[in-house]
């Protein structure tokens, strides 16, 4: 049984990409060599609302699965991993997406996208999801990526336009920047830029930051972020760690000390741990540390979605200043 009464609005929604993932589990192996896949689901936003399920909250996804097999994969296994599935919908016209991944190298692994000529979540309609959810869930967490295609972006536009920015509630635009989504970086930084002026929180790393506001430096996108109204801007700095700030300070985490086996589904552990340091009202010291902790440990994992952290796990790495120091 779920965690979450179905009648009850989410704490989170999230909203944008899904798809089935295969992982290829021979460490820098490319797509030309033999190759053994493992199956699990992603898409970033279907990713952070797993990862905040496992941090205890009501989660749900905005999105849409095919009426084939594999759509019936991805919706058991969110019931199974207590996400709400009442806003996944499904479209007979289009097959469930399909990714796979190869650990070549581990840190960027390489990734094809099997999504056709117009995935399922690129359809969702603004009537499929009610307005008071919309506006009432505590965090509206949206991808870059749902503001590209069809239905889902339109739908997306208008979200965040009618919940606007408040005082006891946050949205989070998550620089989710996949470039083959977009006719130019030039119209997926006009998108950003119009997501941002709705938006209270924004998170990326440089290269997305980059496609946002044109800024490569960290202080300088933070400073961008905050003239703009955000109130919380972040900026992933892989290898280096996190730059946190608001209006009154900015704190900088440093990297923790781990064995990277897949980067893919860090950012989005990362950003089911922000939602629950904003759930929890954690200052940002607190936020960033936690966050870079459950980034860290995914990237030490084969898939996403399943190997999303508990809180008492995050926790333990944090601690132990990384996952190498929990073997020692």
């Amino acid at each position: 049984m779920p965690a979450y009464s179905s009648t009850d609005i989410p704490d989170v929604i999230t909203v944008g990409r899904v798809s089935v993932d295969l992982y290829a589990q021979e460490v820098h192996a490319s797509f030309t060599d033999p190759q053994t896949f493992r199956k699990s689901i992603g898409g970033s936003p279907t990713n952070v609302a797993v990862a905040a399920a496992r941090h205890g909250h009501h989660a749900a996804v905005v999105t849409k699965v095919g009426t084939d097999a594999l759509g019936d994969y991805v919706i058991a296994l969110l019931n199974e991993w207590e996400v709400d599935t009442r806003y996944v919908g499904r479209d007979a016209s289009a097959l469930t997406p399909v990714v796979l991944a190869a650990l070549a190298p581990p840190e960027e692994p390489q990734i094809i996208f099997y999504r056709g000529q117009a995935a399922p979540d690129t359809t969702v309609r603004q009537d499929e999801v009610p307005v008071d959810d919309m506006r009432g869930c505590r965090v509206l967490w949206m991808s870059q990526g749902a503001l590209a295609l069809g239905a889902t972006a339109d739908s997306s536009f208008a979200w965040l336009e009618m919940r606007g920015r408040s005082d006891d509630r946050d949205t989070v635009l998550d620089l989710d920047y996949r470039p083959t989504m977009w006719s130019s970086v030039h119209e997926a930084r006009a998108a950003a830029q119009r997501a941002i002026a709705q938006s209270s929180v924004v998170v990326g790393n440089r290269t997305e930051c980059e496609m946002a506001v044109g800024l490569d430096e960290p202080d300088a996108i933070v400073d961008d972020f905050l003239g703009r109204g955000v109130r919380l801007a972040i900026v992933k700095l892989g290898g280096g760690g996190v730059l946190v700030a608001d209006d009154s300070d900015r704190v900088r985490i440093n990297p923790l000390d781990i064995d990277v086996l897949c980067g893919l589904g860090a950012g989005d552990a990362f950003g089911g741990a922000l939602v629950h340091g904003l759930l929890s009202g954690w200052d940002l010291e607190r936020i960033g540390r936690f966050a870079n902790g459950a980034g860290a440990y995914v990237a030490t994992q084969l898939t996403c979605a399943d190997a999303m952290p508990t809180t008492t796990m995050v926790d333990e790495v944090v601690e132990h200043g990384g996952t190498r120091g929990l073997r020692e």
